[in-house]
This record gives structure tokens, C-alpha cells and sequence, in this order.
């Protein structure tokens, strides 16, 4: 199956926070209903380990299991919702330049 690539339309010169993370470090920081995160990788050949959880309600987070349930498909990309341990919708991907992101294995770091 062949996963269409997908470029953001938006520019990055109009992003109203930008924030690079070195390797190995972490980052925290609150996405409010109709931002945009986008997650780059600069050097090539990086993952990145991600989780989202409800500022409201930290034990409400983002759960791979509802989402691949959901959306009938193990792995992310353009036009997935990104569901939480509620079964809610927390994000929707809208734009992809990989194609396709696994998450069914942990995070790579032992501390994470």
C-alpha cells in the first residue's frame, strides 16, 4: 500500500512559536484546539517520541490502540485522527512528508 506524501500548505515564516529540540532532550509545551504542531526532522533519519496528553486532564493521553482501532490502520500519516485513552479525538494529522509512522513500539530512550 502506498501512502501519499503530503506538504503542509502553511508557511513557517508565520508560525507564532518555533522551538528546536537537540537530540536527546525533551520539550513540553501547550497546543490549544486549532493550532498547528509541526514536527521536523533536520538531520535526517531521526525519531521522534511523541505523546500528547489533555492539559485539562493529564491522565486522558494520546493511546495508539484506540487509534489504530479507529481508523482500521497501524500506522499514521496524512488524515489520521490521533485518538486518546478516552476515544477522543485529540489531533488529525493534516500533513505528512514521511508516509507512514509505527507506533506500536515504545519510546527508543530508556528514560522514556
Amino acid at each position: 500500500m502506498t501512502i501519499p506524501l503530503t506538504q503542509s500548505p502553511l508557511d513557517t515564516q508565520n508560525a507564532v512559536y518555533t522551538h528546536t529540540v537537540a537530540a536527546g532532550d525533551g520539550w513540553m509545551h501547550l497546543l490549544k484546539k486549532g493550532q498547528t504542531l509541526r514536527i521536523t526532522d533536520l538531520h535526517g533519519n531521526q525519531a521522534v517520541d511523541t505523546i500528547f496528553f489533555n492539559a485539562d486532564n493529564t491522565s486522558e493521553r494520546y493511546h495508539a490502540a484506540n487509534t489504530m482501532r479507529e481508523q482500521k490502520n497501524v500506522y499514521i500519516s496524512t488524515g489520521t485522527d490521533i485518538r486518546s485513552s478516552e476515544n477522543n479525538i485529540m489531533l488529525t494529522v493534516t500533513a505528512d512528508t514521511c508516509g507512514r509512522h509505527d507506533t506500536l513500539g515504545s519510546a527508543c530512550s530508556c528514560k522514556s
